[in-house]
């Protein structure tokens, strides 16, 4: 893991990229670390990823709701406060947003 002195983030400096998915668009506020990235993500209203995924991420939900699709048809409904935790390789994954919902996210080599 990076050797990280302390600090504070105000994410409004913070620039948002926009990534569009399969349908609506996902924008990312990012800050990257030598082995590991933060970012607040927010999905649109229908958002529908473009892709599955496969890489470990801590996701945290910050508002709103989403679901969180295994390629396995299983879905996970994830609200205010809840949180998923998946390494490298161990599923594949991708979110679904009916209304925006606003997360932070961290991922990184820790969780291959």
């Amino acid at each position: 893991m990076s050797n990280i002195s302390f600090q504070t983030i105000n994410w409004d400096n913070i620039l948002k990229t926009d990534h569009p998915g399969e349908s609506g668009t996902s924008f990312w506020q990012t800050l990257q670390f030598d082995k590991f990235r933060v970012r607040i993500v927010e999905y649109s209203a229908g958002y529908l990823a473009d892709h599955w995924c496969q890489k470990g991420h801590i996701v945290h939900c910050l508002e709103g709701e989403f679901k969180s699709e295994l390629e396995n048809e299983e879905l996970f409904s994830m609200t205010k406060g809840m949180t998923y935790i998946v390494s490298d390789n161990m599923s594949s994954h991708r979110s679904i947003s009916e209304n925006g919902v606003k997360l932070l996210i961290i991922d990184g080599e820790f969780l291959k």
